[in-house]
C-alpha cells in the first residue's frame, strides 16, 4: 500500500526523493515525508494530504543533504496526521520508513515504555525506530542492529533506516513486503517499486525474504536472511520510460484502457507457435505438472478474483476437471480440503498481494504443484511457485485494474488450452483458440472505436447513484467486474446479478432511477438473457446493452451498443472494454479523482 524511496549518493537527494514519491502515488496514501541527513543531523518535513503539499513545504525550506528517506503513508496504525506519517525517528538519533504491518507492536511498546521510551504516533513503525535506538546501545553496527531488531518482529515490513551518526550509509530489510535497490553509477537507491526511480536508473536488485542490505554511494552489500553476504543479480527494467507517463491522454487509467490491443499481443508473444501453445512458457518442468493435474484451485481478490471467475467457466467445460475460485482473504482463513493433483493457481497484478501470498505459503507443502499469473517478475508470487506466466501487461498505473484484467484472462486462457490437452482437447479446438486469440488485439480495437458512443451514453449516469449490472454465463464474471469499476471510480452503488436471478430479489430495486447495463453477446444464453431484459423494461428500468446481435434493438428505454464479433469463449475479454470505458466517463462526468480513488491502494500487501 504505502511506499519508500530512498537514496545515498554524492549529490543533493531531495528532489530525487520528491520524484519518487510522485511516481508512487498511483498505490494510494494520507500522508507524505522525507527525512535527510546532512552533517550530523536528520532534518524531517512530513505532510497530510498529497505530494505536492510536501513538496510545497520542502519549496520553502529545502532540505540539504546527500542521503535520505522518503514515504507515503496509507493509514493501518492510526489516523492520518502529521504525528502518524513517516519517517519515523527516536529522539534524533535514527529515521525509519516502513511499509507492511508489525502484528507484536503492542507488546514490543509496552516494554519499551517501561524503558522510558516516549511514543509520539499510534503507528507500530514507531516501534521499530524505538527499538532500534535501544539496540544501538549495545550493539554500535547498524546493519547488525537491524537484523537483532527484525528478529523480534511478527509481520511484514520493508525498512529504511538512516543514522545520524553515519549519514553516508542506508540500510534496508525486507520480510513478506516489496523492496527493491536501484543501482546507479556512484549513486544507489531503495524503493518499494522500481517505477519511483525510473528517472535515476533502470538496474534493480530484488531483495529475497530476509535480506537486509547496507548501501552506500559507492557500494551495496547484502546479507541474506542465515547471515551470509549474498550477490543477488542485477536486472534491467524492461519497459521503457514512457510506460510510467500519461502521455496524450488525460488519465493514466484512459491510457491503459487503449494499451491493451498491445499488452494483449505482448501477452502472447513467443507462447504461439501457429496453431498451437508452446507449453515452455509456462517453465520448466511445466509439461510433468500438467500431466499430473486433476483438479484447479485459483485464490485471487478484487479484479482478479473475477479472472479466476471466467477460468472456472473455461476450465470446467473445454478441459472437464473440476475448477474451484475462492477469495484470498477467506481460503486462508478457514480449513480447507485439498484433493490429490491439485494446481494451486494464484492471480495477482502486483505479485504481492498479501492474502494470496499468505495463502500460496499455508498450503504450497499440500498441493501438485502452485502456478501464478502476475504483471511483476521478480515480485513474492512469482518467486515462490513452481511455475509462473508474465502478463507483460507492463506499468498498470491506475488504481483501478483495466489492462491486468484483459491480460489475466489471455494468460487464464493460455492454461486452459494447456490442461485441455491432456483431457482430450482436439488440435482443431486448440487450434480454433489460438487462432481466436491471435485475432484479439484487432477486436480489442474496434471495440475501443466505440468510445465516442460510450462517452455519450455515460451522461446518462451522471446523476444516479446505484447501477444494476447482468450477464450470463462467463459474461457474469464480467458484468461483476464492469460494476466493480463504476463504483471504484465513480462511486456510483453498482451490484452485478446473473441475469437469471433477478426474479429472485434485485427485480425488487428496478425502477426508471436504476439504470441496468447488461453483456449480451451472441451466444446460447442471449434468448435467455431477452426474456430477463423484458423483465427490467416491464418495471420501468432503463437499459443500457452491449449486444453482439441484430436481434436486440434500441428503443424507447433500450439503448444498444453493438459490439465486434470474437471467438465465443473469448467474448469475456472483448466485453471488458466497453465497461471499463463507460466507468471511465462516468467518472470523468462526476469529477472524480480517476487515478486515484479515494479509499483506494493499488498494491494490497497488507491484509
Amino acid at each position: 500500500m504505502c511506499g519508500i524511496v530512498g537514496a545515498v549518493a554524492a549529490r543533493p537527494v531531495q528532489d530525487i526523493l520528491l520524484e519518487g514519491l510522485r511516481r508512487l502515488e498511483y498505490r494510494g496514501y494520507d500522508s507524505a515525508g522525507v527525512a535527510i541527513a546532512a552533517e550530523g543531523v536528520i532534518s524531517r518535513c512530513r505532510r497530510i494530504g498529497k505530494v505536492q503539499s510536501l513538496a510545497d513545504a520542502l519549496h520553502e525550506t529545502p532540505l540539504a543533504g546527500q542521503s535520505g528517506i522518503a514515504h507515503t503513508r496509507w493509514a493501518t496504525h492510526g489516523v492520518p496526521s502529521e504525528a502518524n506519517a513517516h519517517p519515523h525517528m527516536s529522539a534524533d538519533q535514527l529515521a525509519v520508513v516502513h511499509n507492511g504491518i508489525i502484528e507484536n507492536y503492542e507488546v514490543l511498546k509496552q516494554d519499551l515504555q517501561a524503558k522510558g521510551y516516549q511514543f509520539s504516533s499510534e503507528t507500530d513503525t514507531e516501534v521499530i525506530a524505538h527499538l532500534l535506538a535501544e539496540t544501538l546501545k549495545t550493539e554500535p553496527n547498524l546493519m547488525a542492529a537491524v537484523r537483532l531488531v527484525t528478529a523480534q518482529l511478527e509481520g511484514a515490513y520493508a525498512l529504511g533506516v538512516m543514522l545520524k551518526s553515519e549519514p553516508d550509509k542506508l540500510v534496508s530489510a525486507r520480510k513478506g513486503s516489496p523492496l527493491v535497490i536501484g543501482v546507479g553509477i556512484g549513486e544507489h537507491f531503495i524503493a518499494s517499486d522500481q517505477l519511483a526511480l525510473l528517472p535515476v536508473t533502470d538496474r534493480f536488485i530484488f531483495l529475497e525474504d530476509g535480506d537486509i542490505a547496507e548501501l552506500s554511494a559507492s557500494e551495496i552489500r547484502i546479507q541474506a536472511a542465515d547471515g551470509q553476504w549474498v550477490e543477488r543479480p542485477v536486472t534491467q527494467f524492461e519497459h521503457g520510460l514512457s510506460s510510467a507517463e500519461k502521455g496524450p491522454y488525460k488519465h493514466f487509467m484512459l491510457k491503459e484502457i487503449f494499451e491493451q490491443p498491445t499488452v494483449i499481443k505482448a501477452c502472447l508473444e513467443g507462447r504461439l507457435s501457429g496453431d498451437h501453445l508452446l507449453e515452455q512458457a509456462f517453465g520448466n518442468g511445466a509439461d510433468r505438472i500438467f500431466d499430473q493435474v486433476k483438479q484447479v484451485q485459483i485464490i485471487a481478490c478484487g479484479t482478479s478474483y473475477h479472472a479466476g471467475l471466467v477460468a472456472k467457466y473455461w476450465i470446467e467445460s473445454l478441459v472437464g476437471i473440476p475448477c474451484m475460485v475462492e477469495v484470498a482473504s477467506e481460503y486462508r482463513y478457514r480449513p480447507v480440503v485439498i484433493q490429490e493433483g491439485t494446481l494451486f493457481l494464484t492471480i495477482s497484478q502486483s505479485g504481492e498481494t498479501a492474502d494470496t501470498l499468505a495463502a500460496l505459503r499455508e498450503v504450497k507443502d499440500r498441493v501438485l504443484a502452485s502456478l501464478v499469473i502476475c504483471n511483476v517478475p521478480g515480485s513474492s508470487l512469482v518467486r515462490e511457485s513452481d511455475l509462473c506466466l508474465m502478463t507483460n501487461a507492463g506499468p498498470e498505473i491506475g488504481v483501478a485494474s483495466t489492462k491486468a484484467f484483459t491480460t489475466q484472462l489471455v494468460a487464464l486462457m493460455l492454461v486452459t488450452i494447456a490442461l485441455g490437452r491432456r483431457y482430450g482437447m482436439t488440435k482443431a479446438t486448440e487450434a480454433e483458440l489460438v487462432q481466436g486469440l491471435r485475432d484479439l488485439p484487432g477486436q480489442v480495437d474496434e471495440a475501443l472505436a466505440l468510445d465516442e458512443s460510450i462517452q455519450t451514453l455515460a451522461q446518462a449516469f451522471a446523476e444516479k447513484h446505484h447501477t444494476l449490472f447482468l450477464g450470463r454465463g462467463t459474461l457474469y464474471p464480467v458484468a461483476m467486474e464492469g460494476a466493480l469499476k463504476l463504483k471504484e471510480i465513480s462511486y456510483i452503488h453498482a451490484e452485478a446479478y446473473p441475469a437469471g436471478e433477478l426474479k429472485h430479489g434485485p427485480l425488487a430495486l428496478v425502477d426508471k432511477e436504476m439504470p441496468v447495463v447488461t453483456v449480451a453477446p451472441e451466444n446460447e444464453m442471449l434468448d435467455k438473457l431477452k426474456s430477463n431484459l423484458q423483465e427490467v423494461r416491464a418495471r420501468g428500468g432503463e437499459l443500457f446493452v452491449f449486444a453482439g446481435s441484430a436481434q436486440l434493438k434500441a428503443e424507447d428505454g433500450v439503448h444498444v451498443v453493438t459490439m465486434p464479433t470474437c471467438s465465443e469463449m473469448l467474448q469475456p475479454v472483448l466485453y471488458t472494454i466497453p465497461l471499463q470505458l463507460l466507468s471511465y466517463h462516468v467518472a470523468v462526468l462526476k469529477g472524480t479523482d480517476v487515478d486515484q480513488p479515494r479509499n483506494l491502494a493499488k498494491s494490497v500487501t497488507v491484509e
